[in-house]
């Protein structure tokens, strides 16, 4: 009988360990493996993103009960949405056995907190007055501001390449907007219910532009894990907006509403993780494809969420509006492939301020670009 070689079984090991630790350290992995990874991520960005917009206009647009009441305290959506991602942040600090301890001082993460809020209201209450296509175009035009407070915060410089695709997307969103209709179905007939929700997107572009700036900033200023910002952000995000609602007197009759109408309060609950879940994509999808792969899952994922739109709640889009769309998304997909051109060995913060630079990261959990 042939003796197997005392040292052979622990070769072997050697060899798996180093295969493994080769797979750990950012190696590729095997092709059919890589595939059906990239195929899971798409799926699931798209998906959960997918859901959240059209649960996000089914809530903002449409009525609910035989009597055909709207509801309008859109900071109880985001109550709700902070208060289910900050709870998912926290459990997920705990199993890590991270330092759940701020990384930061507390006003950075409230500066993140409150601009964001006001983002993400802008966001829900632009849909009263203004068509979903109207709202996914603008946001597409998020390279806008952050390229200005890129410049103002970071000191960044950007190309003339970057200045004209910028151009580009604004004519792009200029042409949708000035050739067709652009109200939302909530929107009273006449009047300037789509200046005023334009404004809204306007407030949105604005202050969403700061929070991922800031947010980047803040990553590169301080040793703090993605949990540990959302965390905090999120926190601070529920206490701003409890305070709003209080303030304005919305919050107890948003419960009264919710109460007389669960389907809302379940459809709240369905946007809100679906949120949740897409961040955790966002977040696996940036650290191991980086920002090129994520910024063209995010391209694909605004445009199906318009044409999902116009099927499913009817929104008429005019031969030139799409002619405005492909200008749009067809600058987006350039800025994404270009970037094949430059090094690819960034860091996954690098990849992840690329991303949001793109345009694509959407916004509204309070952190780290969530929607």
């Amino acid at each position: 009988m042939q003796r197997r070689p005392a040292n052979m079984g622990s070769k072997e090991t050697l060899q798996e360990g180093k295969a493994d630790e080769a797979l750990a350290q950012g190696a590729p992995a095997p092709a059919p493996i890589q595939y059906a990874t990239m195929a899971f991520c798409i799926i699931g960005i798209v998906g959960t993103l997918m859901v959240y917009a059209v649960l996000q206009e089914r809530i903002m647009t449409m009525p609910y009960g035989e009597e055909g009441v709207h509801f309008s305290a859109s900071l109880f959506i985001v109550l709700i949405n902070r208060v289910i991602t900050c709870t998912t942040a926290a459990a997920t600090t705990v199993v890590r056995k991270e330092d759940i301890r701020p990384a930061a001082p507390l006003y950075c993460y409230v500066l993140v907190s409150l601009s964001n809020v006001v983002a993400t209201t802008c966001q829900y209450e632009a849909l009263k007055y203004v068509s979903f296509p109207v709202q996914t175009l603008a946001k597409c035009a998020k390279m806008i501001p952050v390229m200005v407070w890129g410049l103002i915060i970071l000191g960044k410089r950007y190309n003339s390449k970057d200045y004209l695709l910028t151009l580009v997307v604004t004519l792009g969103c200029a042409v949708f907007m000035g050739t067709g209709a652009t109200k939302s179905k909530r929107a009273k007939a006449g009047g300037s219910d789509s200046i005023y929700g334009l404004m809204l997107m306007c407030g949105y572009l604005g202050f969403d532009g700061f929070t991922s700036t800031f947010q980047e900033k803040l990553f590169k200023n301080y040793k703090m894990s993605t949990s540990n910002q959302i965390l905090y952000v999120t926190l601070s995000s529920s206490c701003f907006a409890l305070f709003g609602l209080l303030s304005a007197g919305q919050l107890f009759p948003a419960l009264a509403f919710v109460t007389k109408y669960p389907e809302c309060l379940r459809e709240m609950l369905m946007l809100s993780v679906a949120a949740t879940l897409s961040q955790n994509f966002i977040s696996f999808t940036v650290k191991r494809f980086g920002a090129l792969f994520f910024a063209t899952v995010m391209t694909t994922r605004q445009l199906l969420s318009i044409l999902l739109s116009c099927v499913l709640f009817a929104h008429p889009i005019t031969w030139s509006q799409w002619g405005g769309t492909a200008m749009v998304f067809g600058s987006l997909y350039y800025k994404a492939f270009a970037g094949k051109s430059k090094d690819s060995s960034s860091s996954t913060s690098s990849d992840a301020s690329k991303a949001s630079a793109i345009g694509a990261l959407p916004t509204g959990s309070g952190g780290n670009g969530q929607p």
